[in-house]
């Protein structure tokens, strides 16, 4: 069986924010928390978001005066993480572009440019025609194109100004011209008109059997519901859809549970959406509490993104772009510091900084090197910035923690003292090779307890549509979680399927492996790997003193 970390990895090669993810799009509010089921963790960063939002503040009066209201937009809901953007923007830095070009319906603006050592970095707006009718908008491609005929993809998002009846967006991405000066190409392809659709679908949330339900619409075959108990009186709900058109993945296929008065039932926790599974099926999972979810007259709903039309043409805006506004106080700075009691031999490689950002460059010894903490900051002369952790792309040796630059004088940063804060740790442990006896398997769920590393482990098992489901738990807060379970067939390792996708340092240390069309009546079950979690941990690495 594919190892369930690879399989990841291999759908969720891009980056950046939204609110929900499917196999290349993840959500912005879990952009610092990291995959429990991975060796090394993969942070969720997708690439546009799903959320609306509505923006006031600006009079109607500005509307009759479209450049100057696009030099006054307000653009810090879109920019809430990106602060060192919106720092700039409010210091007037940036290139002022306010180019525009307008066809089938759309017209594109880019107002302002960012461009730096660390990134390029573009705020733009999408307006309709009056007469639109969507929700939100995709593209089959959006980036730049340099001189040399090159395309550069990158990350997008954007929200809906309702006021102003347009889309405010950015695009970034951390390709920098080599020049000062360079001419760029910015562009999007075929723009998709998208609204909202449902289907009623006759799911009984007191019925704890596997429900099926065939869809035959819109390029979805059919939904696979499975309910599952969770700690504090919740209830997983996880869901499996598969389609008859592959493109559908990318449209946010969801359960929507409604109450008597037909009002959405929120989640209990974050939500996880689009994570593939064996059979390239697409699993969410939604947690909920149970007295939420079986009040009476409570209804269901299938839910997904819906291609209205399609304005098949391609929207081109020339700029000539500089990196003079933001060359003072950007600086790089090689430190080769090694991170103690970090695996894999990291260090702090190089600090680089510009006007809206410092990166720290991280390398390691291995490939892949778990970083232990979940929470970075950045206290440059006592204030402190919030950053996160980024992988870099086709360099298995490398991570970077990104810091968005604000309330900071950039000018007088080179002599700061700066000191990087990392807490929270949570570790990823190897198993320990002992085998956990499952006997009498059978539909009634059985209770077995086992150590490892000293935490207590309750295990509960039992069969469900021909299907083995194994539960971990631990009583311990410190035991971060079961990553995943095995056994052995001769010397070859079967891998269960883990349900739930959790965040490493969450928690919550239930876990629930499925192994499909199991047979026996007995099994010897190993741990892969396992989690602690120490959220009080902190390490405290000095990278510059006071001057």
């Amino acid at each position: 069986m594919e190892r369930i970390e690879k399989k990841l990895k291999s759908k969720m090669k891009t980056t950046n924010n939204v609110q929900y993810p499917d196999f290349d799009q993840m959500w912005s509010s879990i952009q610092k928390d990291e995959l429990k089921t991975l060796e090394e963790p993969i942070e969720l960063r997708p690439r546009r978001r799903k959320k609306f939002a509505l923006i006031a503040g600006l009079a109607v009066a500005l509307m009759a005066t479209p450049v100057y209201a696009a030099l006054n937009y307000d653009w810090s809901n879109i920019l809430s993480y990106r602060e060192g953007i919106q720092s700039a923007l409010e210091q007037g830095l940036g290139q002022k572009v306010e180019q525009s070009v307008t066809k089938s319906g759309f017209m594109l603006t880019v107002h302002t440019v960012f461009i730096d050592e660390n990134r390029t970095f573009l705020l733009y707006s999408l307006k309709p025609d009056a007469s639109w009718k969507g929700k939100d908008v995709s593209f089959d491609q959006i980036g730049l194109t340099d001189s040399n005929g090159d395309f550069i993809k990158g990350n997008y998002a954007h929200l809906w100004n309702e006021d102003l009846g347009l889309f405010q967006g950015y695009f970034e991405t951390d390709w920098v011209a080599d020049d000062q000066k360079s001419n760029i190409n910015f562009s999007m392809k075929n723009i998709h008109s998208i609204g909202n659709e449902e289907k009623s679908i006759n799911y009984n949330p007191n019925d704890t059997n596997t429900q099926v339900f065939t869809i035959q619409k819109d390029g979805i075959d059919n939904v696979t519901i499975q309910a599952f108990e969770q700690p504090e009186g919740k209830i997983l709900l996880q869901s499996a859809v598969t389609f008859t058109d592959a493109k559908m993945k990318n449209k946010w296929v969801r359960i929507k549970a409604l109450d008597d008065k037909n009002q959405p039932i929120q989640e209990a926790e974050t939500p996880v959406f689009g994570t593939p599974g064996a059979t390239d099926e697409y699993l969410s999972q939604q947690i909920f509490t149970k007295d939420s979810l079986k009040t009476k007259g409570s209804n269901f709903q299938l839910a997904y993104e819906h291609t209205l039309g399609v304005a098949e043409d391609t929207w081109s805006i020339e700029m000539n772009l500089t990196k003079e506004q933001l060359k003072k106080g950007s600086f790089r700075k090689v430190v080769n510091i090694p991170l103690e009691n970090v695996p894999g031999g990291t260090k702090i490689h190089e600090m680089k900084v510009t006007p809206t950002q410092v990166r720290l460059i991280l390398t390691s010894e291995e490939r892949y090197a778990h970083q232990p903490y979940m929470d970075y900051q950045l206290d440059i002369g006592g204030v402190l910035l919030d950053g996160g952790r980024w992988d870099v792309e086709n360099d298995p040796y490398k991570v970077e923690l990104r810091f968005e630059m604000t309330g900071v004088d950039v000018s007088m940063l080179a002599k700061q003292s700066i000191t990087l804060v990392a807490k929270h740790r949570v570790d990823v442990e190897d198993g320990d090779h002992k085998p956990i006896r499952l006997t009498d398997i059978s539909e009634k769920p059985q209770i077995k307890t086992s150590t490892i590393g000293d935490f207590p482990i309750t295990w509960t098992y039992y069969k469900k549509d021909n299907n083995l489901y194994v539960e971990s738990f631990s009583s311990d807060p410190t035991f971060g979680g079961v990553s995943q379970t095995y056994y052995l067939d001769h010397k070859d390792r079967n891998y269960g399927m883990p349900l739930t996708v959790g965040f490493l340092g969450d928690n919550n240390n239930k876990n629930i492996d499925e192994y499909k069309n199991f047979k026996g009546k007995d099994l010897d079950i190993y741990v892969w790997k396992y989690t602690t979690n120490h959220p009080d941990a902190e390490l405290r690495v000095p990278l510059q003193s006071l001057k």
